[in-house]
């Protein structure tokens, strides 16, 4: 036996050795829903984007219910500044008029949204794995009211409030379609979903990527919810990963300053998904390869897991 054929063998026997442990984590997760989150500077790249349709595939064919929410903020910024708009935020959220909200419409519910379904889609075609693109406007999905904010004026201290114009908070996930899609017995599904939602009087808004995740996972019971960031997790005072926190541990750490800026907003969704029924939330770092695979079917897990 030469050394390509001897090195060929030990990598067999690796993965074998590597399918044996993570079948116990494998019959964990047969048949439970799994939402998540996939946002950040990496959904532009199209190797990266490729290679997390193959895992949500993966997934799929595991036994596993994959629900994709998505982002696309860095792919709005880039059309309003080609179309001469300046974009304005307050606490991280995007101020957003009517003509804000017809970009941000047309690319995450057209340009982005279709390019993952369409990923996973190209994944699964052997399999007949297919992705298929939703926004919260299909079938009643997402009902939404405005979002209201309020800053306190530093010098009078008197607070008033932020017009962020159509941006919304979800107060409603009908799942019905969703779980239709996931029941299918004659096809095999992967919902992706765009964060724009409708409110009441039929106005259309512009919602937070992780808030949508959190509301669909809730209404889905979802075994799990995977945040997606460009980050490793949540680390502790000394910059060291916490792989594991209770809601009340993740509240302590906002309270404390430990966790601060974007990491704040993704604890919040986070705790408000467990306490919706969700089971358990992780942050982790998608940039990095097969960070879901190692979350679900590893001992250690690859980010931060907030449970009750």
């Amino acid at each position: 036996m030469d050394e390509v054929e001897r090195q060929s063998e030990e990598r067999g026997w690796a993965t074998a050795k590597t399918l044996a442990e993570a079948l116990p984590y494998i019959q964990i997760y047969d048949r439970e829903t799994v939402v998540i989150k996939y946002g950040g500077h990496a959904m532009g790249e199209t190797a990266v984007a490729k290679q997390f349709a193959a895992d949500v595939v993966l997934l799929k064919l595991m036994g596993v219910n994959p629900v994709v929410v998505h982002g696309g903020g860095p792919q709005i910024s880039a059309m309003l500044d080609k179309a001469g708009v300046k974009s304005n935020f307050i606490d991280g959220l995007r101020v957003t008029d009517r003509d804000t909200m017809v970009v941000a419409e047309m690319v995450l519910s057209g340009a982005v949204n279709k390019e993952i379904a369409h990923w996973i889609s190209v994944a699964g075609k052997e399999a007949d794995v297919r992705g298929i693109g939703l926004s919260g406007k299909d079938a009643g999905l997402l009902t939404v009211e405005k979002t209201t904010r309020t800053r306190r004026d530093p010098d009078s201290l008197i607070e008033h409030e932020v017009d962020l114009g159509f941006v919304g908070e979800p107060t409603k996930v009908d799942p019905k379609l969703i779980a239709g899609l996931i029941a299918s017995e004659t096809d095999d599904w992967v919902p992706v979903i765009a964060p724009i939602g409708v409110a009441e009087d039929g106005m259309t808004y512009n919602v937070n990527a992780d808030t949508v995740a959190g509301a669909v996972a809730g209404s889905l019971n979802a075994k799990r919810m995977l945040l997606l960031t460009d980050v490793k997790g949540v680390l502790d005072k000394n910059g060291q990963l916490i792989r594991q926190m209770t809601v009340a541990e993740a509240q302590g750490l906002i309270d404390d300053g430990t966790a601060s800026g974007g990491m704040i907003p993704k604890l919040q969704t986070a705790m408000d998904a467990v306490k919706a029924g969700v089971e358990a939330v992780v942050i982790l770092d998608g940039r990095r390869p097969h960070a879901m695979l190692v979350e679900l079917f590893t001992e250690h897990g690859a980010g931060t897991l907030v449970k009750a």
